[in-house]
């Protein structure tokens, strides 16, 4: 496996399909947090390599892949217990953006957006919790998609806040993401065979769901976050979307504030975090990145609050959005405010760009919501990410939508 990018800790792990499928012929790499029989997996920290054993199963996702026909090359690398947005890794190192020189990766499925990114891998399985594929994603220059929260099985992965994690996977076009989507999704049939054209589509013997886009929202709040400098590639790219859409709209993604539903992400997040990890971490009393042990000390902090008001708030909010969205809306926000920021940055500017990120992230990740991530060339060329939020339980459609109006050559 050509690893010259950095993105394998594992590049000499393969299995092969286990049947023929809808993914003949195609490979993929997985975070080195989804269990691979015989595997051990480091979730980015090797303490946590040292004290667990090798997988006696396939997670599920990486089963449902083989099972269709896609083969398995390379573990990734992914950030300290998936508990960043950057893809810098003190232990493991930082994995190289083929597509912005000298710029992070973004994380925590950093291997993998670099994998794909690279050519390495045809596509790739990551986590996302707070936006854990979908930042990378945009940073690389690839499609990448967080579905609806318990779309995909989890079974299998190794959890970060369980009630905000999902499976993601990245891809190298838009055809491909969804043809990976449906079967994850439980789209495609048994015997059926998809096949991806050279412009990105995809066809299939069975007719895909198509989800006609009656109203695209554009939230105010979110587009004021995006660097100036970018504002005119991104509005441009846009533009693509919204002519495949019946009419678009302004509207607040957060009417109390982006910076208060971040928080809101943050402080549940943490919480579960702890719960989920922190025995672990006070056994094995693990070495962490200057900031990913504050992080996980905030965690602690978290733990055992009274978080009533938070849960009412994020439920009022889920409701709220899913009832806007409906089966046949859609929300378009920049995936990340701007470029990759440089590697061995400032850590005040690092934690500046990440809260940036999250603010965005969490539209989606507080509310359960599936989200696609799409390449746009920004300034001096360098990556950005334009996203479209679907309605609850609506990934396939989204994809498939996504799939027919985005034309790359337009943008």
């Amino acid at each position: 496996m050509d690893n010259r990018y950095g993105a394998f800790i594992d590049p000499g792990l393969e299995v092969s399909p286990l049947a023929r499928g809808p993914l003949d012929g195609l490979t993929f790499a997985v975070k080195d947090v989804f269990a691979v029989k015989g595997h051990v997996s480091s979730a980015g920290n090797p303490d946590w390599l040292r004290s667990h054993p090798a997988a006696e199963e396939h997670a599920a996702a990486v089963r449902s892949l083989l099972l269709a026909g896609a083969a398995l090359k390379g573990a990734a690398h992914t950030d300290e217990l998936m508990y960043s947005l950057g893809g810098e890794n003190i232990h493991y190192g930082t994995p190289v953006n083929p597509r912005g020189a000298g710029r992070i990766p973004g994380g925590s499925s950093s291997g993998s957006a670099v994998a794909v990114a690279a050519g390495s891998v045809d596509f790739a399985l990551g986590t996302d919790t707070g936006g854990s594929v979908r930042v990378p994603s945009a940073y690389c220059g690839i499609y990448g998609f967080r579905p609806s929260h318990g779309a995909v099985d989890m079974n299998g992965v190794i959890p970060l806040a369980p009630q905000f994690d999902t499976v993601g996977w990245m891809a190298k076009s838009a055809g491909l993401l969804h043809m990976v989507g449906r079967v994850l999704l439980g789209g495609a049939g048994e015997g059926e065979t998809l096949t991806e054209s050279a412009h990105g589509s995809t066809a299939s013997s069975a007719q895909a769901a198509k989800l006609q886009i009656d109203t695209l929202y554009i939230p105010e709040d979110a587009w004021a976050l995006t660097e100036p400098e970018s504002a005119g590639e991104l509005t441009g790219a846009l533009k693509v979307l919204q002519a495949g859409a019946g009419r678009s709209v302004q509207t607040e993604a957060a009417p109390e504030g982006l910076k208060v539903w971040m928080d809101v992400f943050r402080e549940l997040q943490g919480s579960e975090i702890w719960e989920t990890h922190g025995s672990w971490v006070r056994k094995e009393r693990p070495t962490f990145a200057p900031d990913i042990a504050a992080r996980f000390n905030l965690a602690e902090e978290l733990y055992g609050r009274n978080l009533e008001a938070a849960v009412s708030f994020r439920q009022k909010a889920a409701v709220r959005l899913r009832n806007l969205l409906g089966e046949n809306g859609a929300m378009v926000i920049p995936t990340v405010p701007g470029p990759a920021p440089l590697v061995g940055g400032d850590a005040a500017q690092l934690e500046f760009n990440r809260s940036g990120a999250m603010s965005l992230c969490c539209i989606a990740g507080l509310t359960g919501l599936p989200q696609i991530t799409l390449p746009v060339s920004g300034p001096g060329g360098l990556p950005l990410g334009l996203s479209v939020i679907g309605g609850f339980g609506q990934d396939l459609r989204l994809l498939a939508w996504v799939n027919e109006i985005w034309k790359p050559a337009l943008v």
